[in-house]
């Protein structure tokens, strides 16, 4: 048996020899990576200095946000150090600090989604009691504990995988995932399986409770309601709807390719859909949001023109 201790690093296989076109490459991540910064800061600045956008809708969309940098910091540089170099290592603790930022961006980026479905329901189907159910603190509250309870969660499948002792180095991807390290493992991973099972369960099914309840509600309200509530839920709804459809899209991909067979898509198919919840959805989100709501389109404006 080989102590994990012997190997200091990993080495990712899913690096194709691309010559000078790493170059290329690397000028179009680098171009996207400055895009992402750019449009959520810009949308997180304009929610912070409009004292008329500090309501719980905003206030839970600036999390969101600030949760798109955190996970694009966690994996753009990355893969900008990663396409520029010839032999494509990561160290044993850069490798897990990546796994563990990947991964509470997922489980931060479900419960926020959570946290506005809920929002929405309150708007539209209780606006009466819409402030007193959901006060300036009640907000900062649901915030820190969704942002909190994920980084504990993820703590402990950080540990359950350190705790391992690995029989190999390699990994077929172009970045670290805890599954395929502890598919290293020559040790028991019995309790790693289930907990990680556990740990999917709360991160991606509990959050859809109340948001399918939401969503029910809502749905509801709007096939009795009035032209203007329906309209008001659209124009509302739909960006949210938008960005959880496209965020699940690609998490059940990359679960459904770590756990079964998926040799008969093309390979470069694989990577492609590999890094697409991780690098578009910090795209999608300031610009679906940015684009639907009229308010927050407006304010943006009105932010840049003041600081050309």
């Amino acid at each position: 048996m080989v102590n994990s201790s012997q190997f200091p690093y990993f080495l990712l296989t899913a690096y194709l020899d691309m010559g000078y076109l790493k170059y290329f490459y690397f000028v179009i991540i680098l171009l996207l990576y400055i895009v992402v910064v750019f449009a959520n800061a810009l949308l997180i600045v304009t929610i912070c200095m409009k004292s008329s956008l500090h309501e719980p809708m905003y206030v839970f969309l600036c999390s969101l946000l600030v949760n798109e940098l955190y996970g694009s910091a966690g994996l753009f540089p990355f893969l900008l150090l990663q396409i520029t170099s010839d032999t494509h290592t990561v160290s044993r603790s850069m490798c897990f600090l990546q796994i563990y930022c990947l991964y509470t961006y997922v489980s931060v980026e479900f419960c926020n989604l959570a946290l506005m479905s809920y929002d929405r329901y309150l708007a539209i189907c209780c606006p009466l009691h819409y402030k007193a159910r959901l006060t300036s603190n009640k907000v900062a509250l649901l915030i820190a504990l969704i942002w909190l309870y994920s980084f504990i969660n993820l703590l402990i499948i950080l540990f359950l995988t350190l705790r391992l002792t690995l029989c190999g180095n390699v990994i077929d991807l172009l970045y670290c995932q805890n599954y395929y390290v502890v598919k290293l493992a020559c040790s028991d991973t019995t309790v790693n399986n289930i907990y990680g099972l556990f740990a999917t369960f709360l991160t991606i099914l509990v959050p859809l409770i109340p948001i399918l309840f939401s969503y029910s509600k809502i749905l509801r309200v709007c096939l009795v309601g009035s032209k203007e509530t329906r309209q008001k839920a659209v124009s509302t709804c739909t960006p949210h709807l938008a960005s959880l459809i496209n965020f699940s899209f690609g998490c059940c991909f990359e679960i459904f390719q770590s756990r079964f067979n998926m040799s008969s898509v093309p390979r470069i198919l694989r990577i492609v859909l590999s890094l697409y919840f991780l690098t578009i959805q910090p795209l999608f989100n300031p610009i679906i949001y940015g684009l639907r709501l009229s308010k927050i389109r407006q304010m943006c404006r009105n932010v840049l023109v003041c600081k050309k």
